[in-house]
């Protein structure tokens, strides 16, 4: 039997796009750190792989995240008046709302991160593993969280005063002294806005006869639109012409100021079409645009926010007697003591804080160098002054009154540069209320942090 020799099998040439070599590299002057040769080798993000990973949502946050504070002090308070409004009980229909607890820790922790936006709170809820946390799996979106933020001023007012009567009474704080300043903030209505009174009583008319022709079409023809489309469109005519009736309002209150500071002034008066409530102010900058001037008193042993205020006023002047006032209403007693900056010292918001709540003012006497280059000591007692004013200005000209006033830009400026820093440089509500609420949530963050810094402080002796 004849058997074939083998024959030897051709030789496998190896394919060329298995061994391909990048361009040549010129070899280091160290031959010892010469790379071997080959294609670099990384480590590639690989996203479709798929992967068993058990993990809760709590253990993604850190025992000693800051959310974990903010959430303690949400359970801590109490919402009754939040829950009892809410009407889906156990035992009947209807779907169940969102546990006002979940609103309420989202908009603090946002606001302590100067997120400032409804819309943005709510792509943080999504993409965001903190804001995930305190969301818990419940879903939100921007309508919920953006109507919770402006509802419930009187929560916040209570939730203020409560952080401060707290701090007192665990000796934290004292509201002896308080420090008050103003600060401008621009509000949501461009400068364009602002319209004279013939113009305003021209738009209101339009926007009324606008109404009119909605209801004459759905009238004629009901079917022409949706029902969707229908309340939209009414509700968007309404609101117009709500505001434009508030803009004749507000011009009419700004014109008789400006008429009593000068005569013939008032015609020129404008209020804005799109945020009635907002004034035109001169701010930091020099410019001048639609603004709220928002104030806060501050305390100076602790730098906790006591009260706050917000006019759309530019001025800070008789501000001082009802920031006394509001301390009387939250916590039973005014200030002994008021320190403000020279924009407050009317006379007779002086007299008034001292004489109604028993307040010293510490106040500059307004033009103090003027007064010396023309040989006029300017503490000296005018012979119109009544006792209140005549020992302010002779309190101001001594040493130790100087020095306890440098204690108010310590003070209540810091409030104002916290406060700046965690995004209140512009509103983006309208009205005098949503804006005061708005001013409310970031005065009860700043005493938040200022408790947990507080209370550490203590904890390691360095208080």
């Amino acid at each position: 039997m004849n058997s074939a020799s083998p024959q030897p099998s051709p030789e496998r040439q190896p394919d060329p796009r298995l061994f391909e070599h990048p361009e040549p590299v010129a070899p280091p002057a160290d031959q010892s750190l010469a790379p071997t040769s080959g294609r670099p080798r990384t480590q590639r993000a690989e996203r479709k792989q798929i992967r068993f990973q058990p993990f809760c949502l709590d253990e993604l946050v850190a025992p000693d995240h800051e959310v974990r504070a903010v959430w303690a002090y949400v359970e801590r308070l109490d919402l009754s008046r939040l829950y009892s409004q809410i009407r889906a009980v156990e035992g009947n229909v209807g779907r169940s709302p969102i546990d006002p607890q979940i609103l309420l820790a989202l908009w603090l922790y946002a606001t302590l991160q100067g997120v400032g936006s409804a819309r943005a709170l709510a792509r943080l809820c999504e993409d965001h593993v903190v804001y995930r946390w305190i969301c818990g799996d419940v879903s939100v979106n921007h309508h919920t969280l953006s109507d919770f933020r402006v509802a419930h001023p009187e929560l916040l007012d209570d939730m203020l005063t409560e952080s401060v009567a707290t701090l007192v009474n665990e000796g934290l704080v004292s509201l002896e002294r308080t420090s008050q300043d103003g600060m401008r903030v621009q509000a949501s209505a461009g400068s364009g806005s602002f319209r004279r009174q013939g113009t305003l009583e021209k738009r209101l008319a339009e926007a009324r006869e606008q109404v009119e022709r909605l209801k004459r079409e759905l009238e004629e023809d009901p079917g022409k639109m949706s029902r969707r489309q229908k309340a939209a469109q009414k509700r968007a005519a309404r609101e117009r012409e709500a505001r434009l009736q508030r803009a004749l309002e507000e011009r009419e209150k700004l014109a008789k100021r400006r008429e009593a500071r000068k005569k013939g002034d008032g015609a020129e008066a404008r209020a804005s079409m799109t945020d009635p409530e907002a004034g035109r102010m001169k701010m930091a900058n020099g410019g001048v645009c639609s603004a709220y001037n928002v104030q806060f008193a501050t305390a100076n042993e602790g730098l906790v926010i006591t009260g706050v205020a917000v006019t759309n006023v530019g001025s800070d002047a008789g501000e001082m007697a009802p920031m006394a006032q509001q301390h009387v209403e939250r916590y039973g007693a005014a200030p002994q003591e008021s320190l403000a900056d020279g924009g407050f010292a009317t006379i007779d918001d002086i007299e008034a804080t001292e004489r109604d709540y028993g307040t010293i003012v510490y106040t500059p006497v307004k033009e103090e160098e003027k007064k010396r280059a023309k040989g006029i000591d300017p503490f000296a007692p005018c012979p119109k002054d009544s006792d209140i004013v005549a020992r302010w200005r002779q309190r101001m000209g001594t040493t130790e009154a100087q020095k306890i006033y440098k204690q108010r830009a310590a003070t209540a400026e810091l409030s104002n540069a916290h406060t700046r820093n965690r995004g209140l440089r512009q509103f983006i509500v309208r009205g005098l209320e949503k804006v005061r609420t708005v001013v409310l949530w970031h005065a009860v963050v700043q005493n938040f942090k200022r408790a947990l810094t507080l209370r550490a402080d203590l904890a390691t002796g360095t208080q």
